[in-house]
């Protein structure tokens, strides 16, 4: 949870005054150009979840990438070196989408930002507003993968302890469904799909998750492939799913539209 909220904390550095739908220039340096170059060589531009997201295994956890909050301008961030684990999202998310560099650029606007607007107010700071958000990123299907879903009212950016975890954004109620770890038996693991995306449902009522991957069902059994800040990891690796639930109190499920 700490690594989880240290990214949201990051994000406390402003509101672009620039207009709408106008993005900054793209902030990428030569080595993060190779690796993009290199990634979409690799996938040819197949939409495989598995092949995209397998190519950062090993890249190095890196924790406040993104530049941005209520007082320092909004910037287009493109960090292929190191990755935390929404940003690693983000990117295996808009790789699927993208056949050139500028096609990888357009859907990565797209998928962090609401209406391609980039600006703070408007980046897509909480796991759910991928599919809360129109055109949504993907479908929240929690709930149709188990009979044993709970819903929890949540007013997330507000602490439970008091204050905010993002100055300078308004706090949105929202419910969110999470199956508990111990309710997510074969039957559930049998309905998920390779690219589903997999959140760690959060305790506190201002977090939705603490943290995000992406499950595969490798021939070794379902992993959890995440960008990892544990001491242990610090890198994107395989965690086996089994073994991971033990860990959180339950998943969030979003599935993709692509």
């Amino acid at each position: 949870m700490l690594a989880f909220v240290a990214v949201l904390l990051a994000a406390v550095a402003g509101l672009s005054t620039g207009s709408a739908h106008a993005a900054p220039p793209v902030e990428i340096s030569e080595q993060s150009e190779q690796i993009l170059q290199s990634m979409l060589a690799a996938d040819g531009g197949s939409p495989d979840a598995e092949l995209i997201s397998r190519q950062f295994l090993g890249t190095p956890y890196g924790a406040n990438t993104l530049v941005g909050s209520a007082t320092v301008p909004e910037q287009l961030v493109v960090d292929l070196k190191q990755v935390d684990c929404f940003t690693y999202a983000d990117y295996v998310e808009a790789l699927k989408r993208a056949d050139s560099r500028d096609e990888f650029i357009r859907s990565l606007v797209d998928v962090r930002y609401r209406n391609g607007d980039v600006t703070f107010e408007n980046r897509k700071h909480f796991f759910t507003d991928w599919a809360a958000s129109a055109p949504a990123v993907a479908t929240d299907i929690t709930a149709t993968v188990s009979e044993n879903a709970l819903q929890s009212m949540k007013n997330l950016n507000a602490k439970d302890s008091g204050g905010v975890y993002l100055p300078g954004l308004p706090v949105v109620p929202r419910s969110v469904a999470y199956i508990p770890s111990a309710a997510v038996d074969a039957a559930v693991v049998g309905r998920l799909r390779t690219g589903d995306y997999l959140g760690a449902y959060a305790e506190d009522g201002g977090l939705d998750v603490t943290h995000v991957g992406i499950f595969v069902d490798t021939p070794d059994g379902p992993v959890f492939r995440n960008a990892s800040s544990s001491s242990a990891d610090g890198k994107v690796v395989d965690s086996a799913l089994d073994d991971y639930l033990q860990t959180v109190p339950g998943i969030v499920v979003l599935r993709p539209v692509v």
